[in-house]
């Protein structure tokens, strides 16, 4: 299976390409989570194959998942997404230069249903919740700065957000970037994925490049 990076009995790494939903697309359409299962049903012959969705990406972002093939693995890497014990590290390109090269970014999102969008919003505002990231410009080229960005909290469109409320909204990001032009590929990646393997509690780092779009400029 050309996404996979990683695989054994417990887990399995992929690289999710942009414009593939990790779960749940819509009818007709194919799903990392699927596709995954039809893999190990046709490797293995089992019908119905556990497969556990740990986190996920937005549908355009391109980047690393892990997925656990029994339930003891999921407990285990779900308790480590509780706990923060899984670190998840994404690159991202905006045409908008920051002041400040890096820094943490803290918002309060609220999301709302019925545009699968979020805002960042006063932290008294009803149903706020607290978002947490850190940012460093690893690189500025022809008016855009390549980002390198921990996340620390796991919020809807979290990343987007933010970058967008800080006057730094990611290159072809259709929701949140109003000079994005239709058909645009977004430019963020989970380029980089830690957490310690369920088993054997050995540490995993998986690292991929980000290809296409705005990365374009800098790969």
């Amino acid at each position: 299976m050309e996404y996979i990076v990683y695989e054994d009995k417990q887990i399995i790494v992929c690289r999710k390409p942009s414009g593939l939903a990790v779960q749940n697309a819509s009818f007709g359409k194919k799903d990392l989570e699927s596709m995954m299962k039809t893999y190990l049903f046709e490797k293995e012959g089992r019908a119905n194959p556990y497969l556990g969705v740990i986190h996920r990406l937005d549908q355009p972002v391109q980047g690393l998942v892990v997925f656990a093939r029994d339930a003891k693995s999921a407990a285990s890497l779900s308790a480590q997404v509780q706990n923060g014990q899984m670190k998840k590290y994404y690159q991202a390109v905006s045409c908008k230069i920051p002041e400040e090269k890096e820094g943490m970014l803290i918002h309060f999102l609220k999301k709302n249903g019925k545009t699968n969008c979020s805002e960042a919003v006063s932290e008294r505002n009803t149903g706020a919740k607290k978002a947490q990231l850190y940012y460093k410009v690893l690189e500025e080229k022809e008016g855009c700065a390549l980002f390198e960005i921990e996340l620390f909290t796991g919020r809807h469109h979290q990343i987007r957000v933010q970058m967008a409320a800080s006057h730094m909204p990611l290159a072809g990001d259709q929701k949140y970037n109003p000079e994005a032009e239709k058909g645009e590929q977004i430019a963020l990646c989970a380029c980089r994925l830690q957490f310690r393997h369920p088993v054997t509690g050995k540490q995993m780092t998986f690292t991929c490049e980000p290809e296409g779009g705005a990365f374009e400029l800098f790969y």
